[in-house]
């Protein structure tokens, strides 16, 4: 049965949504940069209904200035009053719960890496993890080299794109721009490295899945092969999954099910 409720996080009423279950493993969903608790296009409301059908209860909540929750918007890194007081919301709305696991994808996966420490939940599972900084808060958010160097090295391997560069379509000048860039290594953001050293003090079981050829997931496995997750790589309670798709949200039909079977595998530990 799914049913409207909410909780207050430092004064300001935060709606929710709770799907409810027999099992003692319960789902929490926490949505990512500004978006309602429903999900893209309802993605999490039909997450939500599956895990319930499977008797799992389900916890979906908009944080503070979002949706219809109370309060102002500071973004993802001023969330964890948010989420502690979710699952405070979660465990006193199904006192049954006996496990519970995380669910973010996007800058809400960088939030639950950054601040499930003091937390009771038992697993995280980690999409698309945001490790981007941009350099101003107010401008578009910067396109990572891993993401560049991707792209370009596919337009090198086009034929078309061979036939373009000796017919005069392409600008030279422009190319030769673009592969300085893409040749460019970066080091991790201090948000990667900040991600990186919450993983590392931690003991959860924490799943990370990647859509290898989504740009933001780019941009966490550019860092996660750095030295600066060395550590976290050698971490038994950490595994990395990753499937051919460029769907952020993993809305595809593929990605999809291949999302609902690694949370499934993580509600049934």
């Amino acid at each position: 049965m799914r049913r409207l409720t909410g909780f207050v996080c430092e004064g300001a009423w935060c709606a929710a949504t709770l799907d409810t279950g027999d099992s003692d493993t319960g789902l929490l969903i926490v949505s990512g940069g500004n978006e309602i608790r429903s999900g893209a296009h309802a993605g999490y409301a039909s997450l939500a209904a599956h895990f319930a059908t499977q008797g799992h209860p389900v916890f979906r909540y908009d944080r503070r200035g979002i949706g219809e929750s109370e309060g102002a918007n500071a973004g993802f890194e001023s969330s964890a009053a948010d989420i502690a007081a979710a699952i405070a919301a979660f465990r006193a709305e199904m006192p049954n719960l006996r496990r519970l696991v995380a669910f973010g994808n996007c800058d809400a996966a960088s939030a639950l890496a950054l601040f499930h420490q003091p937390l009771a939940i038992d697993h995280l599972v980690l999409a698309n993890p945001w490790v981007i900084e941009a350099a101003e808060q107010d401008t578009p958010a910067p396109i990572s080299t891993a993401a560049i160097r991707s792209r370009y090295w596919a337009r090198l391997k086009n034929p078309r794109s061979l036939i373009d560069l000796l017919t005069g379509k392409v600008d030279i000048s422009k190319l030769a721009a673009g592969l300085a860039r893409a040749t460019h290594k970066d080091g991790p953001s201090g948000l990667a490295q900040r991600i990186s050293g919450a993983l590392t003090a931690s003991s959860v079981q924490t799943t990370i899945l990647l859509a290898n050829r989504d740009t933001t997931a780019m941009a966490f496995a550019s860092a996660w092969n750095s030295s600066a997750f060395s550590v976290v790589r050698q971490r038994s309670n950490i595994a990395l999954h990753s499937i051919d798709s460029a769907s952020h949200s993993f809305a595809d039909a593929k990605a999809k099910q291949w999302l609902i079977a690694q949370i499934e595998k993580a509600l049934a530990i």
